[in-house]
């Protein structure tokens, strides 16, 4: 019985959350559960375009002790806002799934860390082993979230999940 119930609260949160984000096809019971997501195509390029950004940046690749530079890789993070915004001009209103997806990360994961170190960076927090491991660690936290987002990414776009590799 236990299990029936737990099935039902986990089908219920997941049909609130497809719901939400307006996506089609979603048959749910508590006994089974088959659901499809599907896309418009402009979500699709918009995810790609977004997946190819965060793929091939500090945002999932891991910045091993000793390695790289602290403002570098705060201005790679940085510059995602610009990368996104791009994708959003030019998909974004056709692609209302991506759409949301990215402000959300833009504005309540990306933003907050941005925000925080470009002050830190500003008044010399870089030239401060403390600080420096702080930054740090906090993009490790970042990144680990970012990688999540990449899976959304590489899930919507319709492309093997590569981030595994990393």
């Amino acid at each position: 019985m236990k299990v029936k119930e737990a099935a039902k609260k986990v089908v219920s949160k997941l049909g609130d959350i497809f719901k939400r984000f307006e996506l089609s096809e979603i048959a749910l019971s508590p006994t089974e559960f088959n659901i499809t997501i599907s896309y418009q195509n402009y979500d699709k390029e918009a995810a790609w375009l977004m997946y190819v950004e965060l793929l091939t940046r500090v945002t999932t690749q891991k910045l091993e002790e000793g390695t790289g530079d602290e403002k570098t890789a705060l201005d790679s993070i940085y510059s995602l806002f610009a990368s996104t915004r791009q994708v959003l001009r030019e998909k974004g209103r056709k692609a209302i799934n991506f759409t949301k997806i990215s402000v959300i990360i833009l504005n309540k994961v990306i933003r907050p860390f941005t925000a925080k170190w470009h002050k830190e960076s500003l008044g010399g927090a870089f030239e401060k082993l403390d600080k420096c491991n702080e930054f740090r660690n906090e993009l490790e936290n970042l990144r680990i979230s970012l990688l999540k987002y990449s899976r959304i990414l590489a899930e919507m776009a319709g492309v093997e999940d590569m981030s595994f590799m990393l």
